[in-house]
């Protein structure tokens, strides 16, 4: 089912929280609000749901305008950060609640109850109360109980944030799983780039209120729109380089680290090391810069001591004065003076 916003607008009070947002969302998608805390992403959903009115603008679902539709109308299915799972009622039970309220007979009720639980595996806990489950388990219940209604589209508010790292890690595949099997449209919203990237077919990127990109999570993380978004999305974040006319940006994994000099590698120092596991974070100081770089697992450098830099001048990217992203084919490939001198260097960045 097809979702659209046209130049939707949310004021609380005097406060602009939604500017302006466009948004055509395709049938079947996955797709993902992502940005920081107060960027708007959660009111946005909550207006689709019909939890939030809307200040000006349309939302459509399925080409029919939504503004003035009461929510239990819309046919749509939320999943919170919270469960909200019925203490008092078996899991059985709370899964069928919605199908209760539709009236469907007992038999429909027990066949979609039976169903959904082999979809999520969770056919062992049907007769067990929510307090006997993990928080693992309560995510699956809430997921199914989504699912049982068979709506137009599912509605996702960071239900994985409650969750151990490991957790979430299992959460995510079984979602993009799921999604693929229904085909259902659905929108997840999240502060979490690494489940933005995993999961969506396309990605909404936001700020205060603003829609600053939407497109697919490669195209987000190698051509991004700004500034804003190639800092929040990647992590290490992307290293930022000033200069007197702009920015130029480089991510750390395109930054390789010599612990022996070489033809126009440039000198830097290591300020600290951080080894992830499969491979070691390096914070290097370059003239007045700090920059991250990705290096081996097995990369082996002292603190304070000197390394060298080959940076792939393929994948820089520039950024205009405003933070917008632009193409500077004039721009000579990055030396050594570029780096460790940028006042000079930058004067030829136009």
């Amino acid at each position: 089912m097809g979702i659209e916003f046209h130049n939707v607008s949310k004021h609380f009070g005097g406060t602009l929280v939604v500017d302006d947002l466009s948004l055509e969302i395709r049938d079947g998608e996955f797709v993902v609000l992502l940005g920081p805390s107060g960027c708007g992403k959660t009111t946005t959903l909550r207006m689709l749901a019909g939890l939030e009115n809307v200040s000006s603008g349309d939302i459509f679902i399925g080409g029919e305008r939504v503004n003035d539709v009461p929510t239990q109308h819309r046919d749509l299915a939320m999943v919170f950060q919270s469960y909200a799972l019925y203490p008092h009622m078996t899991i059985a039970e709370n899964i069928a609640y919605p199908l209760r309220v539709r009236k469907l007979d007992k038999a429909q009720r027990t066949e979609r109850v039976r169903r959904v639980a082999a979809m999520l595996e969770i056919e062992s806990l049907l007769e067990r109360k929510p307090r006997q489950l993990s928080g693992g388990e309560r995510q699956r219940v809430a997921l199914a109980r989504a699912i049982v209604r068979e709506p137009r589209a599912y509605l996702m508010d960071e239900p994985l944030s409650n969750l151990d790292a490991r957790l979430r890690v299992q959460m995510r595949g079984e979602l993009k799983r799921l999604q693929h099997q229904l085909g259902t449209t659905t929108i997840y919203v999240t502060h979490d780039q690494a489940e933005a990237m995993t999961l969506a077919s396309r990605v909404a990127v936001m700020r205060k209120g603003q829609l600053q990109q939407f497109d697919t999570p490669l195209n987000i993380y190698n051509h991004p729109a700004n500034r804003f978004v190639a800092e929040f999305v990647g992590s290490p974040s992307m290293n930022f380089i000033e200069g007197s006319h702009g920015t130029i940006g480089i991510r750390p994994e395109h930054i390789q680290v010599l612990t022996e000099p070489q033809d126009d590698a440039i000198p830097a120092t290591v300020y600290v090391t951080e080894l992830m596991g499969n491979e070691t974070f390096v914070f290097l100081s370059v003239g007045a810069n700090r920059l991250i770089a990705r290096a081996p697992a097995d990369f082996r450098a002292e603190l304070e001591s000197q390394v060298w830099l080959k940076i792939n001048t393929d994948k820089l990217h520039f950024f205009d004065e405003k933070g917008q992203a632009t193409d500077n084919t004039d721009y000579s490939p990055i030396t050594r003076a570029t780096v460790g001198h940028i006042d000079d260097a930058h004067n030829s960045y136009p």
